[in-house]
């Protein structure tokens, strides 16, 4: 029996688009001669729907486009598809009142429906908020095949990898002693770094642990701040890998299941990066790409300042929509040096994105004259510094609203943990980029780039960070190197380990308390902060859920 998996880019709410996109892959399948098509949880819908979800309207609609959906495919195919169904016994229950379902659709009609048992709830994830837990395994016989189905969480509560399980029920345990013949799990994994692997390993883990061939399907393209990276896969009884989808692109497999060894046939494996800087550099651009075109763009605006993390976002932008969609806009003060101006001009020239220039230094003038009897008696500091930034932040708004352009973000993670952004001034934005993306990882990435030819000018790589809000600043007159920064954050943001727990492990007390609190202290600032894609396990977005006052050290 011929099995096809169909990674989809559904955009969220979008539900007539949505089924032509499943419909277009099963009439590619139909005269291929699969028996069954697969796709990927919510497939309908888009994933995560949120509060659309809250709308009955728009669950009535899914219900409808369903129905239409399975009136015009073949007869002869037999497709899953995911949606968001009513739970009839939420009044009585007091429940939620939907199901995360995935609908098995054939000879024109809904066959079965079938509930995602395990819902997440940490970081980015909060589907106990609107659905139902499905309480029964779930399975179906297709061409004497008993084929087990599960969706995305079920598959991730093995307590032999993991150690532990997070919930009571294990689907996939459940499923094989039933005797079924085929695992499949259907699912909107986000992507971040070294997610690929972790599902790998875990498919492997049951395949050969439950003696059952598993195949998973997954969404790919970008929904606001989450990107999905697709990479289906389908192992063997044995554990061995025997499809992958690729990466960060739609794509459609057909594997065959053999039905005498009941087992999996070998089928394309697409090539995989080895290199981390190459892999986020792929799931940024579609990031950008996904949000800008989603939200009805079709050109940017960014800052220039001739500064690494401006470089990096303008060189995503342009693989994203194209060299001649990009504006970047140099914004020289009296305080810039030469090398911004030339560093901004070079990188543009090497992108082929246009530029325009617009001096602030008469702005600042007017600025100073206008504060001068408020400011009257006090030293030079931020509020004088942050000016600057507010007016770029400003003019580049103004041309956004002007002509059209989203205007694009360009802080990285380091800053935005830290607090060295500038609130109504470089935050501006629609989409901040590499808001995910640590500094010393910008660096690799931009080396990364520059492997076959100079993309990002070598003096951009190789000079002082610097925000040049005056005289000689550099990053490092009042933050530790970036290698040491970076580490400390990691232990903070991601590992959430306390002052005592970084000191032990060698890192100065009086640095690691000064990075913690400005941490805490710039939550108010990352709550106005425009989104950012999400790259690493513990992103400043919707999965970061810490107040803004609160008297924890």
């Amino acid at each position: 029996m011929k099995i096809a998996l169909a990674q989809l880019n559904p955009t969220i709410g979008d539900l007539k688009n949505n089924a032509q996109q499943i419909l277009k892959a099963a009439q590619q399948v139909t005269s291929q001669g699969v028996k069954l098509l697969l796709t990927p949880e919510l497939s309908l819908c888009g994933y995560p729907p949120r509060d659309l979800l809250l709308n009955a309207h728009f669950i009535t609609e899914m219900e409808q486009t369903l129905y239409q959906l399975a009136r015009d495919l073949s007869p002869n195919l037999h497709v899953l598809v995911g949606l968001a169904t009513a739970n009839p016994d939420a009044i009585v229950t007091g429940g939620k009142p939907l199901f995360n379902s995935i609908a098995l659709l054939a000879a024109g009609k809904v066959q079965k429906i079938f509930h995602k048992r395990l819902l997440p709830t940490y970081d980015v994830f909060d589907e106990n908020r609107y659905f139902a837990p499905g309480s029964e395994p779930n399975w179906f016989v297709l061409d004497g095949i008993k084929i087990g189905v599960t969706v995305c969480e079920d598959l991730w509560n093995d307590e032999d990898y993991w150690g532990k399980r997070s919930y009571l029920a294990n689907p996939i345990a459940e499923l094989a002693e039933l005797d079924i013949d085929l695992s499949i799990n259907l699912s909107a994994s986000p992507y971040s770094v070294g997610k690929q692997q972790v599902r790998s390993a875990i498919l492997k883990h049951a395949a050969t642990k439950y003696d059952r061939a598993v195949l998973y399907v997954n969404q790919i393209g970008a929904n606001d701040d989450l990107i999905f990276d697709g990479c289906s896969l389908g192992f063997d009884r044995s554990g061995e890998l025997v499809c992958r989808g690729t990466s960060f692109d739609r794509d459609l497999i057909i594997i065959e299941f053999d039905e005498v060894a009941k087992d999996l046939k070998p089928a394309k494996i697409q090539p995989q990066s080895d290199c981390t800087d190459a892999e986020i550099w792929a799931a940024l651009v579609l990031g950008v790409r996904d949000y800008i075109h989603k939200c009805g763009f079709q050109k940017v605006i960014l800052g220039l300042s001739g500064g690494i993390d401006s470089a990096l976002v303008a060189a995503i932008a342009a693989e994203a929509l194209g060299a001649e969609n990009v504006l970047g806009v140099l914004m020289p003060s009296t305080y810039s040096s030469s090398h911004s101006v030339t560093d901004a001009i070079a990188v543009a020239a090497n992108l082929g994105i246009e530029t325009q220039t617009i001096p602030i230094g008469d702005l600042m003038q007017g600025f100073d004259r206008t504060l001068e009897s408020q400011f009257k008696g006090t030293e030079f500091g931020l509020a004088e510094e942050n000016i600057q930034s507010r007016i770029r932040g400003t003019l580049l708004m103004s041309m956004s609203n002007k002509f059209g352009y989203l205007l694009l973000s360009t802080g990285n993670k380091s800053e935005m943990a830290v607090g060295y952004c500038t609130l109504y001034g470089d935050m501006n934005g629609g989409l901040a980029v590499i808001a995910d993306v640590p500094k010393m990882r910008v660096f690799s990435i931009c080396k990364w780039l520059n492997r076959e030819r100079e993309i990002i000018p070598i003096n951009i790589i190789i000079k002082p960070p610097s925000a040049e809000l005056k005289p000689g600043q550099i990053d490092q007159d009042s933050l530790p190197p970036y290698e040491i920064l970076d580490a400390i954050l990691e232990a903070i943001v991601c590992e959430h380990q306390s002052i005592e727990q970084i000191v032990d492990r060698g890192f100065d007390p009086q640095i690691v308390t000064k990075i913690t609190r400005l941490v805490k202290l710039a939550e108010f600032k990352r709550r106005q902060a425009p989104p950012g894609l999400k790259i690493t396990d513990r992103a400043f977005g919707t999965g970061w859920r810490m107040p803004i006052a609160s008297a924890l050290r």
